[in-house]
C-alpha cells in the first residue's frame, strides 16, 4: 500500500441512519430488552437512553463503549454510525460556506 489516504469523492445521497434508530428498531428488540432494562444494564438513566432512541442526542465515546459491550459488537460500529450521521448534518449546514473554501493539494505529491 502506498500510504496515501483514499478519499471518497461522491457524497452519500441518503441521510445515514442515526444510531439511536438502529438501537430502537433492531438492537433492543433483538436482545429482548425494554428501555428500562437496557438503561439499567448500560448504567445510564432512562431519560438519557430515551433521548438517544428519540435521536435527540448522539452516541458519545462512553455510550459507544457501553452499547458495544451490551450488544457484543464493540464500540466502533456505534461511533462510525454517529460520525457518518454528524458529517451528513454538518455538510448540509455548511454547504454554502464549503463551496467557497478552495481545495489545495500538497506541492510534493
Amino acid at each position: 500500500m502506498s500510504g496515501r489516504e483514499y478519499v471518497v469523492k461522491a457524497e452519500p445521497k441518503m441521510r445515514p441512519t442515526h444510531p439511536g434508530a438502529l438501537l430502537r428498531e433492531d438492537a433492543l428488540p433483538a436482545l429482548g430488552l425494554s428501555v428500562s432494562e437496557a438503561a439499567r444494564l448500560l448504567g445510564v438513566s432512562r431519560q438519557t437512553l430515551h433521548r438517544l432512541l428519540a435521536e435527540t442526542i448522539g452516541v458519545s465515546p462512553d455510550m459507544a463503549l457501553r452499547l458495544g459491550k451490551l450488544c457484543g459488537n464493540g464500540p466502533g460500529l456505534w461511533l462510525r454510525m454517529q460520525t457518518e450521521y454528524d458529517l451528513w448534518q454538518a455538510r448540509g449546514r455548511l454547504a454554502t460556506e464549503l463551496r467557497h473554501i478552495p481545495t489545495r493539494r500538497a506541492v510534493n505529491e
